[in-house]
């Protein structure tokens, strides 16, 4: 009940300026904030990576921000990836069919909200990281935002898989349309991160309690399990977890065959667990200084969060 009452607010919250104003000006909130983003350079990111690879999991980065309206910041986002990809091609990596380092792009950010020409510039942006990600032996998985960006995310994802193949994609359970677009993108060399979803969407596109959330994720958790893709299973949430290990079971799959991936700073036990015990374990590791937006999402999506947060908040807590 508390999650359910809360979270439409925090959600509405993450794209208010003046929450964000408020928010990010708090020197409790910055120092909370290194619980889940990794730090604001590449060098923080490429130290977190290592840390991480030490314990046998796998990574992908996200340069965060998202939203971008000014063309001059969409291109300067490439050209930081660009940067990134130079210095996690010095990193440590195997020669696995799985590659164990990845980046997660956001469209928004490439500018894709751009009037007129967002569509065009996104793809022209993406294209350009995916032939440096490729050059460094690095994979590239395309993040979902809010629904309105959905057909223009999956179709930038269709033109370029035809290049790049290994090119995955998140589809988000809590919306109508997914377990329909798990059967597309379940197909040969395709890789899916399946999440629950993490925007505050309309009942006419998504689900909107836990219970039909969760009911959706089992039934796309199942196309993709028997797809011939490689399905990437994104949650904290253990009964997902137990059901992605029955379904990789009855769809006989290895465990190297699909894998869990986790948000960094969140459950690191069972993240090493998970490791540990042979299954191929990711962790998402976000880093930059726009970090509000990621940040508020994090508090939506588990009471756990936020109370850490409030108790951070109070006079006298430790700083």
């Amino acid at each position: 009940m508390f999650a359910t009452v809360l979270r439409p607010g925090l959600l509405a919250a993450a794209r208010s300026p003046r929450v964000r104003r408020t928010v990010t000006g708090m020197t409790s909130t910055r120092k909370l904030v290194e619980r889940f983003v990794a730090g604001e350079s590449e060098a923080h990111a490429a130290a977190a990576t290592r840390l991480l690879r030490e314990t046998d999991r796998l990574v992908t980065i996200d340069y965060l921000g998202e939203d971008t309206t000014d063309p001059a910041q969409a291109a300067a986002t490439v050209d930081h990836y660009r940067e990134l990809l130079h210095t996690l091609a010095d990193l440590p990596a195997s020669g696995e069919t799985v590659r164990p380092l990845e980046v997660s792009l956001k469209l928004s950010a490439l500018g894709q909200s751009l009037p007129r020409s967002g569509h065009a510039i996104a793809l022209e942006h993406a294209h350009k990281i995916c032939s440096a990600a490729d050059a460094a032996g690095v994979w590239v998985t395309i993040d979902a935002e809010d629904h309105t960006t959905t057909d223009s995310t999956l179709a930038i994802v269709r033109e370029l898989r035809r290049e790049f193949p290994w090119l995955g994609t998140v589809l988000q359970a809590y919306l109508h349309r997914t377990e329909d677009d798990c059967r597309e993108f379940a197909g040969p060399g395709s890789r899916i991160r399946l999440c629950k979803g993490a925007y505050r969407e309309p009942a006419s596109v998504a689900f909107q309690s836990r219970a039909e959330v969760d009911a959706s994720y089992l039934r796309c958790l199942d196309v993709l399990m028997h797809g011939r893709g490689y399905p990437m299973i994104a949650t904290h949430d253990p009964a997902m977890i137990a059901a992605a290990t029955g379904s990789a079971r009855s769809a006989a799959r290895a465990p190297g065959d699909f894998e869990f991936q986790m948000l960094y700073g969140i459950r690191d036990d069972e993240q090493r667990r998970l490791a540990a015990a042979g299954h191929r374990m990711r962790v998402y590791v976000p880093y930059g200084d726009e970090w509000y937006g990621y940040f508020m999402r994090r508090l939506a999506e588990r009471p756990a969060n936020l109370a850490f947060f409030l108790r951070a908040l109070r006079p006298g807590a430790r700083r």
